[in-house]
């Protein structure tokens, strides 16, 4: 009886479903005939502006005579360039994350006096509240991580005395102590998973103040807690590149919508971590790592190019992988020369290969990357370059850190909500109005029909 029921419900759902699609479908011509901006794109691919920001600049074109001109791509926090943050600190052997942050939140480059202060502050809040971890992960596991770290968020709030306090000092606590506590949630939540759901023994490791935000992920994640100064140093690295990316992508623009309907911080990050979590985001590095799993499989020689090309073509034909036209981690919805997170990460993406003695995978990604646009070129028409962009290396990077897939994209989230906490902060000191932009109905008008006088649903649909 329980399964003719269920297929019963099935069936009903299907219809259903069928009538949900079809009441949802617009004539794409409508949105050409009323201007609309699909994604807040222009035609030619620019953004529409919708806001201002001095947290951060994505640069990859200059305007000559009403012509994009793409340049080599740049990325700037609070006007620096992202290339001198990480040689600086490079230079002096340190790890830079929680200086970047301090940039990306207070407008300068701090001190050594208000470094060490800022870390101190971090350390202080990276343990979770009394019995967090078994009551809000442990009872609860999830296989996405995502959703673990995005429900963790939201029961914060119930920890927190002054939750809907939207006052500067309020929500800069508040974030800060985010940011201090996502990797400690992201990496409980997966052993909380692996647990629960493969098995696995459960390894509780706490977090330690004195170490930096990357030092802390390998040791809590490690059954033994070791890690070498490079691995360390590359996940670091790895954190920069993606702590922040300007207003206008989709998670930071979520930061400044729902921001701006003056809710709660708590709620502020748990949307813009569903919006990290989708695969046209922060879950991009993802697809890129199970794309070469397959390449690999299917590419006896890693040094043939005529393979590579033809693989390359038959992503895109749509005859390989996942069928869907699409070579991942090759172009970005901005950079088309260069994206400088890509280049940045490659140099020491290399060393930790080498390190690893993964240097003929190492030189396999360096030469998908020559010909990927070459190939791209000859199959398709476009109105600019492509190249590799960040998710192209982080994944191969985050696989030779021993990182779980599970991680990848939550990582992507341990560095953004510095730059989530940036924006937000901005949103409510600039006191902008709730962000409502407009949405044409073309929707017939109709009129109501009487119950009794309705034949079927269908007839009442035409």
């Amino acid at each position: 009886m329980r399964m003719q029921e269920n297929k019963e419900l099935r069936e009903q759902l299907i219809a259903l479903t069928e009538m949900c699609e079809m009441s949802s479908i617009i004539d794409p011509e409508l949105f050409s005939k009323y201007s609309v901006k699909r994604g807040l794109r222009d035609l030619d691919g620019r953004g529409v502006l919708v806001g201002l920001t001095e947290i951060g600049e994505v640069h990859s074109y200059i305007v000559d005579d009403n012509e994009m001109i793409p340049v080599p791509g740049q990325l700037r926090y609070r006007g620096i360039n992202v290339e001198q943050i990480t040689k600086g600190y490079l230079k002096d052997k340190r790890f830079g994350f929680e200086e970047t942050t301090y940039l990306l939140l207070f407008g300068h480059l701090p001190n050594e006096e208000e470094l060490k202060s800022f870390e101190s502050l971090l350390g202080s809040y990276r343990d979770l509240p009394d019995n967090f971890f078994n009551d809000m992960i442990l009872k609860a596991p999830t296989k996405d991580i995502m959703n673990s770290l995005a429900r963790s968020v939201l029961a914060l709030y119930s920890y927190d005395d002054e939750a809907d306090n939207t006052s500067t000092y309020n929500v800069l606590r508040q974030c800060l102590s985010l940011i201090s506590r996502f990797p400690t949630l992201a990496v409980y939540g997966y052993q909380a998973y692996a647990h629960s759901h493969l098995g696995q023994s459960l390894y509780v490791h706490s977090p330690k103040p004195e170490l930096s935000t990357a030092e802390n992920i390998l040791h809590m994640l490690r059954p033994d807690c070791k890690y070498t100064h490079l691995e360390a140093t590359l996940l670091d690295l790895a954190l920069i590149l993606h702590a922040e990316h300007g207003g206008g992508n989709n998670s930071s623009f979520t930061t400044h919508l729902v921001t701006s309907s003056g809710t709660d911080t708590y709620s502020v990050m748990a949307a813009a971590l569903g919006s990290l979590k989708g695969p046209k985001h922060g879950g991009a590095n993802i697809k890129v790592v199970h794309m070469f799993e397959d390449m690999k499989a299917q590419i006896k020689d890693w040094t043939d190019d005529a393979a590579i090309e033809d693989y390359l073509g038959k992503l895109l034909n749509k005859q390989a992988f996942d069928k869907a036209g699409l070579i991942y981690g090759i172009g970005h919805a901005v950079y088309s020369i260069s994206d400088p997170r890509a280049i940045i990460l490659k140099e020491y993406a290399e060393k930790l290969a080498h390190e690893k003695g993964l240097d003929d995978e190492y030189h396999f990604y360096t030469k998908i990357e020559a010909l990927a646009p070459q190939v791209i070129a000859r199959e398709r028409k476009m109105y600019k370059g492509v190249s590799a962009n960040v998710d192209f290396y982080s994944g191969f990077v985050y696989n030779m850190l021993g990182l779980p897939l599970e991680l990848y994209t939550p990582i992507f989230a341990i560095a953004r909500i510095s730059g989530w906490s940036a924006h937000r902060i901005e949103e409510l000191v600039n006191r902008g109005k709730i962000i409502r932009p407009a949405y044409k109905s073309v929707a017939k008008h109709t009129e109501y029909i009487p119950l009794h006088e309705r034949s079927d649903i269908e007839e009442a649909a035409k």
